[in-house]
């Protein structure tokens, strides 16, 4: 709920296929394992790849396009990818390395009982010829529940039950650090039930062609579930309408991001008077939450506008609904035939990609999902050394060195916040590599022959985990992310930033390579997630992540205007046609790469000592520490994919998280000569000053 991210993937293939199969589904689907590449890779003689540079554009017309045209010119996005870039490239590298383990724990070459349940889990993913006789059977118990739901209380206590599965939920539930008490645990409510990515997408006339399909595949999974033609045409009009009346009630993207609105505590009582209509007792028992008092509502306006939506709805609409999000959530564990319907409308049609994933591949993303830390275990023991761990270690303390450096000197704080700001930044936890404790999978079933039970098992696994620590102290060695995954994020309530071990590769880190390419890359990384300890969000935390204003009021003020600016400089970016970068929806992000462009650049520059940069290939080491940024950031994205993450992700596009955060950085006019005339170009006084 906390969590910012480095990076988040434009597609959430939470389900994908590794290696061990049956011969005929292997030889039609999974390469063999000795064609993986699981070699790190090089970029260029020093950890730069120069043939990218497209060097007829000027650094400061289009500096990405200076690092990256030509490369981006001569790269084709796969045709299973709704985007393609070198963070991809980890992730494939990622992918085919947790391969090669989960091929081995399929292979039974391993007493240890987690290695077990990944090869099970594996086993039963790849069992095709299964999974397609069993067809839509496995949705039979969770169908017949819906199907004997008599009143509106009936329907709010089965998507209690759903809370651990595959059944939607008007109002989602979650359990996460209480953001004003973040040692103990709490319950979060937030509005759901939107079928679509966004709000945008049932409300503006943009995506009306998209919504128009998402008519069509409602009505085709109810085809699918053998509801007569006229009955799946009319209910699926009903369920699309219905979502459309919840999507005029929720908040927006940005809203949702404002840490301050969205902390409203409430007894259950409380809840049910503020927004009436809606049974929550009977939805928090059906939960396992019935003995809970407190909830903490998030997108709390919306509350009784939705219950008043729910009330007013007849009740085979809500069921119908049920029934569709059940079928919809539930398919990648179907028959193939579900599992074609549903990526030609959320593949095809909302990202741009062409082809689904092999099925291998979207077994080791399910593997991963279920029993993610139990494969994380492997993958650092094979691939993530010491060595790196202190090298990272190190890195991470000229980060910190160069951030306690800037609030000292930052000009627009005053003395009493600069002390509360370091005190914050001395107490950060830093998180690298792998978690000190494994996760336990010993109470979760996985059975080789049962990928539908294995799904719905892990889900139920992990929400009942979450119940079961209500009343205990937060974890804080727990780990939001498996060392397996490309990503880093920084966590306000336990004020942690994390490294997975799967980004600690060439082009972020890289042993062999010109410690400034390293600077610009994973020192950007590292610097970007310290930041957002201090970004519009971040900052409300104090050093032990408690949401509290530690700010005064003239400080505060004076930080607003700065990333306002900022926020505006980004809403002119027009990634494609009638889209618009959200300077507010990415304005977390957007601060902490301008943050991690400026702390990697402040410990380079600490850590030659005083001594001259050398000179590489005509480069300076100012210049090599903007290509290291740049070059992590070569990324080509489908139009669609665009569209899509435009309205809902909170990171600014590729493109833009190069040229937005330099363009504000004194630096880089002087290291790249660019000058008033240069369409980068932004005068002093309005370059935004914040850390």
């Amino acid at each position: 709920m906390t969590t910012k991210s480095f990076w988040l993937p434009a597609a959430a293939g939470i389900f994908a296929s590794a290696l061990i199969a049956p011969a005929a589904a292997r030889a039609a689907d999974a390469p063999p394992s000795a064609s993986l590449d699981v070699a790190s890779p090089k970029y260029g003689t020093w950890g730069y790849d120069l043939t990218g540079e497209e060097t007829a554009t000027a650094p400061g017309k289009d500096f990405f396009r200076f690092a990256n045209g030509a490369w981006f010119d001569r790269e084709q996005i796969p045709s299973d990818r709704t985007r393609y870039g070198n963070l991809d490239k980890l992730s494939i590298l990622s992918d085919s390395r947790t391969r090669l383990l989960i091929d081995a724990a399929a292979a039974g070459r391993s007493n240890d009982p987690d290695a077990v349940k990944v090869g099970d889990a594996y086993k039963a993913f790849l069992d095709q010829e299964r999974i397609d006789r069993l067809d839509a059977q496995p949705l039979a118990r969770d169908l017949a529940a819906i199907a004997g739901e008599t009143t509106p209380s009936d329907v709010a206590a089965v998507m209690g039950r759903g809370v651990g599965g595959f059944q939607e939920q008007l109002f989602s539930a979650s359990i996460d650090a209480d953001a004003k008490a973040p040692t103990r645990y709490a319950v979060y409510l937030g509005a759901g039930g939107l079928g679509l990515p966004d709000r945008d997408y049932y409300l503006q006339p943009q995506f009306s062609e998209k919504k128009t399909a998402y008519l069509a595949y409602v009505t085709q999974v109810f085809a699918l579930l053998a509801w007569p033609d006229e009955q799946a045409k009319s209910k699926a009009q009903a369920v699309v309408d219905f979502e459309t009346k919840l999507a005029e009630a929720s908040w927006t993207s940005a809203q949702r991001r404002d840490r301050d609105k969205t902390y409203n505590p409430m007894s259950v009582a409380q809840l049910a008077a503020f927004a009436p209509g809606y049974d929550y007792p009977a939805f928090l028992d059906g939960a396992d939450l019935g003995k809970v008092d407190r909830v903490i509502v998030t997108t709390n306006t919306a509350f009784p506008k939705i219950a008043a939506i729910y009330a007013a709805t007849p009740l085979e609409t809500l069921k119908a609904w049920q029934v569709f999000h059940l079928a919809d959530n539930a398919a990648p564990y179907l028959a193939d035939r579900f599992v074609q319907a549903r990526f030609a409308f959320r593949g095809k049609t909302l990202g741009g990609q062409p082809e689904i994933r092999a099925r291998w591949k979207r077994g080791g993303d399910f593997v991963n999902g279920a029993v993610g830390e139990a494969v994380g275990r492997m993958y650092v023991a094979k691939y993530f050394t010491p060595e790196a761990k202190a090298k990272m270690d190190a890195l991470v303390s000229d980060l910190r060195a160069a951030l306690a450096a800037r609030i000292e000197k930052v000009a627009w704080m005053s003395p009493e916040t600069k002390a509360k700001a370091e005190a914050k930044l001395a107490k950060f936890t830093v998180k690298i590599g792998y978690p000190a404790k494994w996760r336990d999978y010993s109470a979760l079933r996985i059975a080789a022959d049962d990928l539908y039970g294995d799904a719905e098992r892990s889900e139920a696994f992990e929400w009942a985990r979450d119940v079961g620590r209500l009343n205990e102290p937060v974890d804080k060695l727990e780990w939001g992310m498996t060392p397996q995954t490309v990503n880093a994020y920084y966590n306000a309530s336990n004020n942690e930033i994390v490294f997975p071990a799967a980004i600690l590769q060439p082009p972020f880190f890289d042993p062999d390579a010109d410690p400034a390419i390293n600077y610009g890359g994973i020192g950007g990384v590292i610097g970007h997630e310290m930041t957002h300890g201090f970004d519009d969000q971040g900052r409300k935390s104090d050093g032990d992540g408690k949401l509290e204003d530690w700010w005064t009021p003239q400080d505060a003020a004076q930080f607003k205007v700065q990333a306002d600016r900022l926020g505006a400089q980004y809403s002119q970016f027009e990634p494609v046609a009638g889209i618009h970068v959200k300077g507010e929806l990415t304005m977390g992000e957007n601060i902490a790469d301008l943050g991690g462009v400026l702390l990697a650049l402040d410990a380079y520059h600490a850590s030659l000592h005083g001594a001259a940069a050398p000179v590489i290939d005509g480069l300076t080491g100012e210049q090599r520490v903007f290509l290291g940024w740049a070059q992590v950031w070569r990324e080509k994205m489908r139009d669609d994919t665009a569209r899509q993450l435009g309205v809902s992700d909170p990171h600014a596009p590729a493109h833009f998280r190069v040229n937005g955060p330099l363009r504000n950085v004194d630096a880089w006019y002087q290291a790249f000569d660019v000058k008033p005339a240069d369409p980068m170009y932004l005068p002093p006084e309005q370059r935004v000053r914040l850390w």
